[in-house]
């Protein structure tokens, strides 16, 4: 009762039930404090038939609830239906308009509860290929337990790489803050394509530089991989480009020490030299600023002799999956 955080009823009724041990009356109690005396009697019962905790408030039913799981399966039932003419998705105003007797305000809770984002998309992409796991296992076997004197080698090819000239700078804010940005605006100056292949135990790059994506330009990138690797076996990790696998290969016949392997399809992610097109991406060209084609070889260039100063091979971790049943309709999240 003396305690200056405690609630104003609590500490009331706790000095009912101070003055009730002292032996006053409750009319006494209800003219000292100038309340009912029904109240007084109220409060001094509770106590008696439940302590402390006799004191608090009941707990109240409350006003009854306007929505029920009925509607929450309603809202999710009218997103798997096609959206009004003109709109191409839903929103939360269009269903509650749609349903008649639905606040906009719950269609946005139900979407919270659920997780829903209606103006997010997330996509994915499922290896369809039948002999998936023949293949996948073939590539990580190499990754993990390469053949005895063999080089292992991951190849693919980045094409039409922009060569782009934009300003850029330092942009002070007004809170004080300096950022690091580029104007909008640019200016093309052509295209360039990169092949490169990643030496599995070692983390090493080689690349070519080409105009183009043909059969032929592969081939010659390939030779010039051969004759780094001279009189020694070869396995290349390739994805499913019609460049890279010709009905009649003549020239893997000229080259029995080399051995192609392919990604499954739709598994590219398999190709570690992907892992390294993303390196190059993020620390060289985004947001380079060239006004050539050569001028964007060379910053290319550049960044390779500076990766290879501590190049090392990749490690791939992964967590374990349990793979779970997709949902075809809004409404079977309720199940």
């Amino acid at each position: 009762m003396r305690s200056g955080s405690t609630e104003q009823r609590m500490a009331q009724r706790a000095r009912i039930v101070l003055e009730s041990a002292a032996g006053k009356a409750s009319k006494e109690i209800a003219l000292m404090m100038k309340l009912r005396a029904a109240t007084v009697s109220k409060w001094r019962t509770r106590f008696y038939r439940g302590g402390i905790s006799g004191l608090s408030d009941a707990p109240r039913p409350g006003k009854k609830a306007k929505y029920d799981m009925v509607t929450e399966k309603r809202i999710l039932s009218q997103l798997d239906e096609p959206p009004p003419a003109g709109y191409a998705t839903w929103s939360g105003r269009l269903v509650a308009e749609a349903l008649g007797d639905v606040s906009r305000h719950h269609v946005w809770r139900v979407l919270k509860k659920h997780g829903i984002h209606l103006q997010r998309r997330h996509s994915w992409c499922v290896s369809t290929d039948p002999e998936f796991t023949k293949k996948a296992a073939d590539i990580v076997g190499l990754y993990l337990d390469p053949p005895e004197n063999a080089v292992v080698i991951s190849v693919d090819e980045k094409p039409a790489i922009q060569v782009l000239e934009r300003a850029q700078g330092w942009l002070r804010l007004p809170d004080g803050q300096a950022l690091r940005g580029f104007s909008h605006e640019y200016k093309r100056h052509g295209t360039t394509t990169l092949f490169a292949a990643l030496e599995i135990a070692t983390g090493m790059v080689r690349v070519g530089h080409y105009p183009r994506r043909r059969r032929r330009e592969f081939l010659d990138f390939m030779n010039q991989i051969v004759a780094s690797y001279p009189d020694q076996e070869l396995h290349v990790i390739l994805d499913n480009l019609n460049t890279h696998k010709p009905k009649h290969d003549r020239w893997l016949a000229r080259h029995p020490l080399v051995h192609f392997h392919y990604t499954p399809t739709h598994a590219s992610w398999l190709n570690q030299v992907e892992c390294w097109f993303s390196i190059l991406w993020r620390q060289a060209l985004r947001g380079l600023s060239v006004t050539s084609v050569k001028a964007i070889r060379k910053a290319i260039d550049a960044f390779i002799d500076a990766y290879s100063k501590n190049a090392h091979p990749f490690e791939w971790a992964k967590a374990p999956v349990h793979p779970g049943q997709l949902k075809i309709k809004y409404a079977d999240l309720c199940n």
